[in-house]
């Protein structure tokens, strides 16, 4: 849908910086340009109190880039930071070429990454939403599409409204499919919870290892590379692990600052992964700087997709990069593990974090929701007797429906008194053990 950005060449790249200049943000932005297929020709910093209303740069300013890519023959001019369409199409007008700002940069990246039928339509979702906000512009980006113009329009349609009638009918067949699609996540998502299977998800900043965590966990060889949205599909594998049982560990998108709006809602099928996840592990760089805004960054989008009641452990892994540091488990005034420090590349820490994971997942409560024949009475008897029932209601059937909350540990505890247990569950979900 958009165009391939190696067939660019080069780009000049303009960061405005609001307060003082950041080396890191800066080198994120070329990583991403990077990650994009386009080379970079010149980086230019401006350093302003606010962007300005038409081009976020100052007029003199402007003039200048547009003359270096003129001069210069580059033809595409990258921002980082989200444009208006207005910017957007006085910027174009000025420079005479392409211009892109940090949403649309993510999209194509994205786009590149995208492996699954799943992954794709839920880019082209975000795509076409993002295309949507643009045709304010008088762009071509659907001329490919339209074919015969006047056989297109209805009676005084415009093309400006052609363009837009065109993307609805484009968004409303991707929401289909996606459709189709979270139906049978959800239909999975079931079977697992019927199994009792507890689920840990792996998030984190783009290019923290998650992926390296992942195969520290499973013994595998999930690809692993050094670049931004390596994986973007979500990898689904089986674990054992002690005192548990059997665990589904889940590798997906990491994310980014600034991460655009169309991608959060855009991917709902895959983040919904996280809203039914048992616990969250939060994968930071350690050797990073700057991992405390990295941090803040992956929970607000958390907050966004509204998952922060889900326990976290967080994961401070590449601790082989630090000087003299150890592995070791922070906890709070409960006892409870809040932080492991390890380095899943040189496997330090292995078994401290495994350790911590088990002991994570023991204490974690869940909310069970049971059907239970009129034979097996006496276990709402002794659900009742735990103190452990949230809800009951006796259905027409004669079938009792039970929502009880208790720990992993104690629901165990249950299955191993009662093996056939498990047949009766509908569904779970999960909270921490306060």
């Amino acid at each position: 849908m958009f165009r391939h950005y190696s067939r660019f060449g080069q780009a000049i790249l303009v960061r405005v910086f609001f307060k003082k200049k950041n080396i890191e943000v800066l080198q994120e932005f070329k990583n991403l340009v990077t990650a994009s297929g386009i080379k970079i020709f010149r980086v230019i910093t401006v350093c302003r109190s606010s962007p300005h209303p038409k081009f976020y740069v100052g007029t003199g300013k402007i003039k200048e880039i547009a003359f270096l890519a003129k001069n210069n023959l580059i033809p595409v001019i990258i921002f980082d930071h989200i444009l208006s369409p207005n910017q957007e199409k006085h910027l174009e007008d000025l420079c005479q070429c392409k211009i892109i700002d940090r949403t649309e940069l993510i999209l194509h990246i994205f786009s590149q990454r995208a492996k699954t039928s799943a992954g794709k339509l839920q880019v082209k979702l975000a795509q076409l939403r993002y295309l949507s906000t643009r045709l304010v512009h008088g762009w071509t980006h659907l001329e490919k599409q339209k074919g015969d113009i006047k056989r297109l329009r209805g009676p005084g349609e415009t093309q400006l409204e052609v363009d837009r009638r065109l993307l609805r009918t484009q968004i409303n067949h991707v929401l289909f499919r996606l459709k189709k699609v979270a139906k049978q996540r959800e239909q999975e998502r079931q079977s697992r919870a019927r199994s009792n299977i507890p689920s840990v998800l792996l998030v984190g900043y783009t290019n923290v290892g998650k992926s390296t965590v992942f195969n520290l966990l499973t013994n595998s060889s999930v690809y692993i590379a050094n670049k931004f949205f390596a994986t973007l599909d979500p990898i689904h594998r089986r674990i054992a692990v002690h005192g548990i049982g059997e665990v589904i560990l889940i590798d997906t998108v990491g994310f980014i600052k600034d991460f655009p709006s169309d991608l959060v809602s855009a991917f709902q099928v895959t983040l919904q992964e996280a809203l039914y996840a048992t616990l969250l592990l939060h994968i930071v760089d350690a050797s990073d700087d700057q991992y405390e805004e990295k941090i803040a960054a992956v929970i607000h989008i958390l907050d966004k997709i509204k998952i922060h009641h889900i326990p976290i452990l967080t994961v401070m892994n590449k601790i082989d990069l630090l000087d003299d540091f150890k592995p070791r488990i922070d906890r709070d005034v409960d006892h409870y593990p809040t932080r492991v420090w390890i380095s899943a590349k040189n496997t330090i820490g292995q078994a401290l974090f495994i350790q911590t994971l088990s002991e994570c997942l023991y204490g974690i409560m869940m909310q069970y929701e049971l059907l239970l024949p009129p034979e097996a009475y006496y276990l709402n008897v002794k659900f009742y007797q735990m103190k452990v029932v949230q809800y009951c209601r006796i259905k027409p059937d004669g079938n009792f429906y039970l929502i009880i909350k208790l720990s992993i540990a104690n629901w165990l505890k249950l299955c191993q008194q009662y093996s056939f247990l498990n047949k009766y569950l509908i569904t779970n979900s999960s909270q921490r053990c306060l």
